[in-house]
C-alpha cells in the first residue's frame, strides 16, 4: 500500500474553481483499480498545540493506493490529464510525497 500527500498551493481566488474541478474528477479517480482513498482536505487550525500552520490557499490531497502500478496508472489516466489542464490557471504549485507504511 502507498499513501500520497499532495500539497497544492492555489492562486488567490482559485479555491472555488479548483474545488469544482476536483469534485468532478474525484468519482473517476475513486473508480480506478487500486484507489482506496482520494480526498481533498483543508487545515483544521488549533486542534494540536504542536501543529505547524500551512500557507494560505493550501489544499492537501490525501490518497491511498494498493500499489505502485495503480498509482502510476492513475498519474497517466486521461481524466487526470484533463483535470491538470483544467486547474492549471488556479494552481501556483504542487508538492507530491509518496509514502509507504513501516
Amino acid at each position: 500500500m502507498l499513501h500520497v500527500i499532495a500539497t497544492v498551493t492555489l492562486a488567490e481566488g482559485g479555491f472555488e474553481p479548483w474545488s469544482r474541478a476536483f469534485a468532478e474528477v474525484r468519482p473517476a479517480v475513486l473508480a480506478e483499480d487500486g484507489c482506496e482513498a482520494y480526498e481533498a482536505t483543508l487545515e483544521q487550525p488549533g486542534v494540536l498545540g504542536a501543529q505547524s500552520p500551512l500557507p494560505p490557499d493550501t489544499v492537501v490531497i490525501v490518497e491511498r493506493w494498493r500499489d505502485a502500478a495503480a498509482l502510476q496508472a492513475h498519474s497517466t489516466a486521461p481524466h487526470m490529464t484533463a483535470y491538470r489542464a483544467a486547474v492549471k490557471p488556479y494552481v501556483k504549485g504542487v508538492a507530491i510525497h509518496v509514502l509507504r507504511p513501516v
